[in-house]
């Protein structure tokens, strides 16, 4: 059993495509308690806040990208609220993603890290990156990842 299990999430489809794993994971009793988080930083917006930066205001832009990651995260909680799941929220502040989630799992005794990835191999790997290879590579912590084939019906 996975007592605690962090879902880092970006605001993306392709992110949340972890949830009916997580929720699966629940309804089958390995995991007690949930924790989704958001790393905040503000030079990656959420993909509905990316005109922020036309403002100008550093400090300002920043507060808005908090606040919409606090309205992201409590709108997700809320809907697995609704489904009978319990589930913790954290705004995690950082310029390396990766770095930062799994420093947060190794801090914090995470068990379980669920993550999704593009799946991109070769050139595409190169020039993008992965947030979720790179926890794979410096987590410490057990880290599931999903592929967006199993978000497809």
């Amino acid at each position: 059993m996975y007592r605690k299990v962090l879902v880092p999430l970006d605001g993306s489809e392709l992110a949340e495509c972890v949830l009916p794993h997580v929720k699966d994971l629940v309804k089958e009793n390995f995991t007690g308690e949930v924790i989704l988080v958001n790393v905040f930083y503000p030079y990656f917006p959420l993909p509905e806040e990316k005109d922020l930066f036309t403002y100008g205001d550093f400090k300002a832009t920043k507060e808005r990208i908090r606040q919409s990651s606090i309205k992201y995260l409590d709108y997700l909680q809320s809907k697995l609220a609704s489904e009978g799941i319990t589930v913790k929220t954290e705004i995690l502040t950082g310029s390396r993603p990766a770095e930062t989630i799994a420093e947060y799992a190794q801090d914090n005794g995470i068990d379980l890290i669920i993550i999704s990835t593009h799946g991109y191999t070769g050139l595409k790997k190169m020039m993008f990156g992965s947030v979720a290879l790179e926890v794979l590579h410096s987590s410490h912590i057990p880290v599931l990842l999903v592929r967006p084939e199993s978000c497809r019906e």
